[in-house]
């Protein structure tokens, strides 16, 4: 272990992200929706009442804060999701998974999980995903106080 460089933990996350996306995108192609709404979508139908305000959303979502307004506009042009007005403060808004966005989400998702698995599962053992989801954890928890 003397010989470990640490900074080869972080170019092992960033090589794993920059393999495995591009893998993720293309199983999800055919359900027409890109990671990204993915994404939103899943963190929108997680979300008490299905929707969260759209601070909430970029503090959740993995797309960027500055991109998920964007991607919220591109979703509700497609009808995925609307946007609510927040009765309690007029300058927010609420992101609010639709019907179809709904239905078009539980459609995608067996894709995504099959993808995931057979793209970064597949490589570790039930240990070795403990351990990387603890020690990310606890990279997120700090970063995101």
């Amino acid at each position: 272990m003397e010989n470990f460089d640490p900074v080869a933990a972080w170019a092992g996350v960033l090589r794993t992200h920059a393999a495995v996306l591009p893998k993720l995108e293309r199983a999800l192609a055919p359900t027409g929706l890109p990671l990204t709404w993915y994404d939103v979508l899943l963190v929108t139908n997680a979300a008490p009442e299905r929707r969260l305000r759209m601070t909430e959303l970029g503090r959740r979502a993995v797309v960027s804060r500055e991109r998920v307004s964007r991607v919220v506009s591109e979703l509700e042009r497609a009808g995925l999701v609307e946007r609510q007005p927040n009765p309690d403060d007029k300058r927010s808004s609420y992101a609010a998974i639709t019907t179809e966005g709904r239905r078009r989400l539980r459609a995608a998702a067996p894709i995504y999980l099959a993808a995931v698995r057979e793209h970064y599962l597949a490589h570790l053992t039930a240990d070795e995903v403990r351990v990387v989801a603890d020690a990310l954890g606890k990279v997120v928890q700090a970063e995101e106080a």
